[in-house]
């Protein structure tokens, strides 16, 4: 049964906690990891670019010159993609979808494998409890005793606490995340991960097959 080192309020080791080991212990794929990671960023992403065709671009309603007889090119539209101002040829719209769709199977078994990898890399933490009072300077000291200090880092809490995020959002580096909202994406855009009790919990209860 794999085992998470467990740190109190101080920032000392306490001891060991033992964890799922189908939720910790699952060998990684990486093809899996990947295809859900890249449909997870590619869901969030949103078309801000937009160009005009020749249809959106205004005026040209005219016919520059008549068809024949001025011996030069001829045109239907000073909006042609070819003139300067025109419309834009198979430029980006934002009506574009990035959607991409990902059963819950793949990415459960996807999330099983970042933590796993995070706890055999000794990069995933248990902690006993989190200061409540809200303020900056006893979180901030307290990811300062812990390993990997100064690293991108995400603590998960088993429920959301509006005193922790408060203490948490002004400490570089350091972000929170509930345990049921915690996704493939958060655990590798951090280095570390620092789990609640609770926060264990709710992810052996969520990711248990």
């Amino acid at each position: 049964m794999p085992q998470l080192p467990l740190y109190n309020l101080n920032g000392e080791k306490t001891g060991t906690l033992d964890v799922s080991d189908a939720v910790f212990g699952v060998k990684t794929k990486t093809s899996v990891v990947h295809q859900v990671y890249v449909a997870l960023t590619a869901n969030a992403r949103e078309p801000w670019a937009d160009t005009k065709d020749r249809g959106d671009v205004r005026g040209g309603g005219k016919k520059p010159w008549k068809q024949k007889g001025t011996g030069r090119a001829r045109h239907g539209s000073i909006r042609s993609p070819i003139w300067k101002g025109g419309g834009v040829t198979f430029g980006p719209l934002s009506v574009r979808n990035y959607k991409q769709k990902v059963n819950k199977k793949m990415n459960q078994a996807a999330m099983r494998m970042c933590l796993s990898d995070r706890a055999q890399t000794d990069q995933l933490m248990t902690i006993e409890t989190l200061p409540t009072d809200g303020k900056t300077k006893p979180m901030a000291n307290l990811r300062g005793k812990l390993p990997g200090n100064k690293k991108t880092t995400v603590m998960v809490l088993g429920a959301g606490n509006e005193f922790v995020t408060r203490a948490i959002r002004n400490i570089p580096r350091l972000d929170v995340r509930r345990a049921a909202d915690l996704n493939v994406v958060d655990v590798l855009d951090h280095q570390y991960l620092v789990v609640t009790k609770e926060g264990i919990a709710e992810l052996e209860k969520r990711l248990a097959k």
